[in-house]
């Protein structure tokens, strides 16, 4: 996977007019301490940089700013019709930037530190039923390589779930067939995820008889390519995900993340342990991974209130 390297990060922008000196050295803090993903850095440096943008109007300056300071502007975004979410987001970036401040010895607190978080109404993840994941994984049909390609593809992504950049950021040699498991690496962090016999065969089908007829690069070492033989972008495989949901018919909005979370909670459903479903997860905080426990307990009771004839 390309990774955005310090230096080349603080040049561009710094080229572009994005962010001060200091925003910008935060960001280099992001890639090369942090590991952060790209994603992660452009929405904490916007949240910052905006709120910089705030306070050269109304001061003081960044570095100057009060706990008073980082709340009123809060409350300055939720006048502006901002949800809690990103107010609650904004507040997780800006507290990020100021620790950063305290590890560089700029400042001697951390003035968001303390400053409560805005209400936001828990929204669960959305996930599938284990029909309806069925029906999805059954659409690519294996008659071309497309569809050889497709369903190896959908298959791994709901056998591990393991994250889009990740799946498309796979090697060939991540991959071990005759131990039936699948090496990953992100944000600095390496684990080994098993694989389920159904994805093993899928899996073997297309490393073994289709990926050699679309590489012509005998150096691509990318596990999923594009019918032109490159390494397959996330945007391409957001396409096939979304022809696949509106060719079965379902109903629910699915994208890759769906794929994951029904994976969690349908492990958590069969009796896997948290623990063991953040370590295939790769969830730095196990209070990520507790969400599933309340999909659960919420499925559960749709159930009770639907079957139980005094409910």
């Amino acid at each position: 996977m390309n990774e955005t390297r310090p230096r080349d990060l603080r040049r561009r922008l710094k080229r572009e007019g994005i962010v001060t000196d200091e925003i910008a050295r935060y960001g280099e803090y992001l890639v090369r301490e942090k590991h952060a993903s790209q994603n992660t850095v452009a929405s904490y440096l916007r949240d910052v940089t905006q709120f910089s943008a705030y306070l050269e109007i109304r001061g003081p300056s960044l570095l100057e700013a009060t706990s008073e300071t980082v709340r009123s502007y809060m409350d300055w975004m939720l006048s502006r019709g901002k949800s809690a979410a990103s107010v609650t987001r904004f507040l997780a970036s800006v507290k990020s930037f100021y620790d950063f401040q305290l590890f560089s010895g700029k400042l001697a607190a951390n003035p968001a530190k303390g400053v409560a978080a805005a209400k936001v109404e828990r929204k669960y993840p959305e996930i599938l039923t284990s029909r309806e994941v069925d029906l999805f994984l059954e659409q690519p049909q294996c008659v071309d390589a497309k569809g050889f390609r497709d369903h190896a593809m959908l298959e791994l992504l709901y056998a591990t779930g393991i994250r889009v950049s990740e799946l498309t950021a796979l090697d060939l040699d991540d991959l071990n067939l005759a131990a039936g498991f699948v090496h990953c690496s992100s944000k600095g962090k390496e684990r080994i995820i098993p694989l389920y016999r159904t994805a093993v065969k899928a899996l073997q089908d297309y490393v073994w008889k289709i990926r050699p007829q679309l590489v012509s690069d005998e150096g691509e070492t990318a596990l999923f390519v594009n019918m032109s033989g490159e390494r397959m972008s996330r945007q391409g495989f957001w396409k096939i995900i979304k022809h696949y949901q509106e060719k079965a018919g379902i109903e629910k909005e699915i994208t890759p993340h769906t794929l994951r979370h029904s994976f969690a909670v349908h492990l958590l459903e069969n009796g896997a342990d948290l623990r063991s479903i953040q370590e295939m997860l790769g969830h730095a905080d196990i209070s990520s991974t507790q969400i599933y426990t309340h999909v659960v307990k919420g499925h559960l009771k749709d159930v009770y209130q639907k079957a139980h004839p005094r409910a």
